[in-house]
């Protein structure tokens, strides 16, 4: 980061009280109390029973009629994730174990999202990334349903914002991993660019996200990065949602999963959706900040335009959450209070917290960046 005034690497701030493992400030929004487990990341065994009755089960029932279609030797075994938007079904087929991935929710958003996965790893089959991913079994884009091989390996972390800070041999080996894919290029044409960076800062100025200055500032540095080496020169390929329950570790090396964002962004991308979600890994972050430093002033100051636009991202998002936990808490005492315990909605005020902590180290950053210029 910029180091004349800040290194974007806070220090470690002491928790108000202790929690379990697994439970805690960070938990994902739209998971929150649950673990979020991907491809190659189901605990314990298969159980060979799926529950198809009443209304859910109608919808798994649709779900597996269309894997059926594209994938007829697919048998169905356990459901690994299930959500409003999509549901994670594992099964066989034939000797291999796979992973089928279907849409609930068809609205164009989630759609174009799916749709974007299933072309990644159409490409994936021609264009082999310089990193392990899942191999791709079948797909329809029409119907928004997608198979994959099921990869062995458990995920880096099962929380988008884990509450402790993984082991270092897990960063460096997510780090590692992320290295190589920001330096493959893929042939012309094959990805796009999901991320209009100007759009999304005037969008969020006018969201009340970010302040005037903010954007002027973000939009002085968006122009240095034009001048520095054009919008070809200055692109790096991403996976576009480098968190670490999004890689899993096998003994053969890191795997990535969740392909929907993957295109070209600013450099760095990758590596501020890291720093944003290690809250609790300071030793990590001051790496990673190092790592966006070390290409020069250009990198930087990319690294610094994306860091802006993940933390603020999150922050809208946790705010939505907190809204909904509120709207849907039980009235006071009407269900008794654990000892010890940590409500969601505080988890989530406390990463919230944080999230804005570390927005306004970032700003920060960015106006001693532009100070430069």
């Amino acid at each position: 980061m910029y180091t004349a005034s800040s290194s974007v690497s806070a220090p470690p701030r002491p928790q108000a009280r202790t929690v379990p493992a697994g439970s805690g400030p960070y938990l994902d929004p739209a998971q929150a109390g649950r673990a979020r487990r991907w491809a190659g990341a189901v605990a314990g065994p298969l159980s060979g029973r799926i529950d198809l009755s009443g209304p859910q089960g109608a919808q798994l029932r649709k779900a597996i009629a269309s894997v059926h279609r594209i994938c007829p030797e697919f048998n169905p075994v356990q459901v690994m994730r299930r959500s409003g938007r999509s549901v994670l079904l594992v099964g066989s087929t034939g000797r291999a174990t796979a992973v089928a991935k279907c849409l609930l929710d068809h609205s164009p958003a989630w759609v174009e999202r799916l749709r974007h996965e299933i072309a990644a790893y159409r490409t994936f089959v021609r264009h082999r990334p310089p990193v392990r991913v899942p191999r791709l079994i079948a797909a329809d884009p029409d119907n928004c349903t997608l198979v994959i091989e099921r990869m062995p390996g458990r995920a880096a972390a099962l929380t988008r914002h884990p509450v402790e800070a993984p082991p270092r041999a897990d960063v460096r080996a997510a780090l590692g991993a992320i290295a190589r894919l920001n330096g493959w290029r893929p042939p012309a044409g094959t990805f796009d660019a999901p991320l209009d960076y100007g759009s999304r800062i005037s969008r969020y100025h006018e969201l009340g996200l970010f302040t005037d200055r903010d954007r002027d500032d973000l939009q002085k540095l968006l122009r240095g990065l034009a001048h520095a080496g054009g919008r070809q020169g200055m692109g790096q390929f991403c996976h576009g949602d480098a968190l670490l329950s999004n890689i899993l570790l096998s003994p053969t090396g890191p795997v990535l999963v969740d392909w929907e964002h993957a295109g070209w962004y600013l450099p760095g991308y990758d590596l501020a959706t890291l720093w944003a979600v290690l809250g609790d890994a300071p030793a990590a972050r001051r790496h990673i900040s190092q790592l966006a430093q070390s290409a020069g002033p250009a990198a930087r100051d990319a690294f610094l335009v994306n860091l802006m636009l993940v933390l603020t991202r999150e922050i809208r998002n946790y705010e939505t959450a907190v809204q909904r936990t509120i709207r849907e808490a039980p009235p006071a005492g009407s269900v008794p209070a654990q000892p010890g315990a940590v409500s969601t909605g505080e988890e989530q005020r406390l990463l919230l917290r944080r999230l804005h902590d570390d927005c306004a180290l970032a700003r920060r950053a960015v106006r001693a960046a532009v100070g430069t210029r």
